[in-house]
């Protein structure tokens, strides 16, 4: 049986992976952060920075060092920033994600319900969102899970683990210096929250004792002597108090309601929110949180969800700690409640909402705003999953198969139409990259021999000089006749500001274009 298991595991593991090849092979870089990740990166390397970092100059210390590393490692190796190589850093803690929640949970539930854990957290929209985003946030994840994991060895073992209790904090401040002070703040308020509920609160000095706090103050020492010796007083502050108090209690951007996460919550977990809810509602009615670990993975949910509400600045992406917590404590209680009607009216409506997604994507794709995504890759991704939603219903009321086997044939579905939607790439990626917008603006150069490139109206296109290999002439002036005085140039605008130029000459990308000015 534990060979089948891990047979199963892996396959998944492998078949997800194989899903993704299309994305991480296909797609550009996304222009509001991907591409200044990029530039930053590009910036460090320029100026032999490794603590501190600027963007086109000004000081960007918004986010720790540890991502940036390896942005730059890749530059260094490849020569090129190149997205296969970079999404690394968000896949491969994914994975290490889903099997240490898998093991973790092992002694508490069937090999069938955690099999289920795994597809469902793999193919959750914000989850499988950011594995295919270059950003932090799931390095930092990882690190939390690996802390808590630590943390519950160190509860579970009559003596203190001492290997454990020394990857708790190491594991703590890995995840601060890979997004910043969420990856202390979720371990903490978790652990405080688990220990108080257990009535085992005055044991918590012995998980936050001498052993953690040395660990943590030497590498915060170690991290802010740096910054100070490459930039000073100013760059630390910054980092220590604006990014920081400021954020949490005042933020300069993000702000959001104290009730934000309760909405973002529903469509962050999606395809899986009304069963995972579900069975998180049920469980707690009934009073079913009886094991420690239980307990634990429900403390990480809510104390999570609590303090980051608290928090001034805050974005969908902020709650991923929470959502492997949520996913397979949920599925603990998938063998318990998998003959409750109710649930089975969760699945039918889940499936049904699979269902309809053909009719609704034709739908979409008839409006006019929509046309670049007329490919046949996005109706065959559509396709799939209503043909799946299909499945899994023919599966559930003429087959009569149980409703695990049938949440994996949704899984699978997703898992198929993310391999499916990867192909559109190509087609799209004019539309939400500059890539292909830099090359036409250096062919044009080449063809008019010379190297004036500049950009007007377009957002965030500082940060072309990753494409461009030069500094990008930014034209802030609304004034057109201003702009039209620069002779010589290739200017890139967006299409609706082609009536400011000569139509007949300019080339089009996605919804821009390049002209030449005489």
């Amino acid at each position: 049986m534990e060979y089948k298991e891990k047979m199963y595991s892996n396959l998944y593991y492998l078949v997800f992976c194989i899903a993704l090849l299309p994305i991480l092979f296909l797609r550009d870089f996304t222009p509001s952060n991907e591409l200044r990740y990029l530039s930053i990166a590009d910036e460090a390397i320029r100026n032999h920075t490794f603590f501190t970092f600027t963007n086109h100059g000004v000081v960007y210390a918004d986010k720790p060092p540890l991502f940036f590393w390896f942005v730059m490692l890749g530059k260094w190796l490849l020569g090129s920033h190149q997205m296969w190589f970079l999404s690394l850093i968000s896949l491969v803690p994914a994975l290490v994600i889903v099997r240490t929640m898998d093991q973790w949970i092992k002694s508490e539930t069937d090999w069938q319900s955690r099999n289920v854990a795994q597809m469902m957290l793999l193919t959750t929209g914000l989850f499988a969102g950011l594995i295919i985003t270059l950003r932090m946030d799931m390095l930092m994840c990882m690190f939390i899970v690996l802390a808590l994991r630590a943390f519950h060895r160190m509860y579970s073992s009559p003596d203190v683990d001492k290997r454990a209790a020394w990857l708790f904090p190491v594991y703590i401040f890995l995840a601060v210096f890979s997004k910043g002070m969420v990856g202390l703040l979720v371990p903490l308020c978790s652990t405080f929250a688990f220990l108080l509920w257990t009535g085992r609160i005055r044991q918590f000095g012995k998980y936050w004792g001498w052993r953690t706090w040395s660990v943590l103050i030497f590498g915060f020492l170690l991290w802010f002597s740096a910054v100070y010796a490459e930039s000073g007083y100013d760059y630390l502050n910054n980092l220590i108090f604006h990014q920081t108090i400021g954020r949490t209690f005042n933020s300069f951007h993000h702000r959001a309601p104290f009730y934000y996460y309760g909405i973002s919550v529903w469509y962050s977990i999606a395809p899986w929110t009304l069963l995972v809810i579900g069975l998180l509602v049920a469980a707690a009615v009934r009073k079913l949180f009886s094991t420690d670990l239980q307990r634990l993975f429900c403390s990480v949910f809510f104390s999570t969800f609590i303090i980051l509400s608290c928090i001034s600045s805050k974005l969908q992406v902020y709650l991923l700690p929470a959502f492997a917590f949520m996913i397979y404590l949920a599925a603990m209680y998938l063998q318990r409640f998998k003959q409750a009607p109710w649930l089975h009216v969760i699945f039918v409506i889940t499936a049904a909402i699979f269902v309809v997604v053909l009719p609704a994507a034709l739908f979409v794709l008839s409006l006019e705003s929509m046309t670049y995504l007329r490919h046949a890759a996005v109706y065959a991704a559509a396709t799939v999953m209503t043909l799946c939603g299909l499945w899994a219903l023919w599966s559930h009321f003429w087959l009569r198969r149980d409703l695990i086997s049938n949440i994996r044939v949704l899984a699978i579905g997703l898992t198929c139409t993310l391999f499916i939607g990867g192909w559109v790439f190509p087609a799209i990626n004019p539309w939400i990259g500059y890539k292909a917008l830099c090359q036409a603006s250096l062919d044009m150069a080449k063809e008019k021999m010379t190297d004036n490139i500049a950009v007007w109206g377009v957002k965030r296109s500082e940060n072309m000089d990753v494409y461009l290999g030069r500094p990008v002439n930014v034209i802030e002036t609304p004034d057109v006749e201003n702009v039209r005085s620069h002779h010589r140039t290739v200017l890139m605008v967006r299409q609706r500001d082609l009536k400011y130029f000569e139509k007949e000459k300019a080339s089009l990308v996605g919804s821009f274009a390049v002209v030449y000015l005489e």
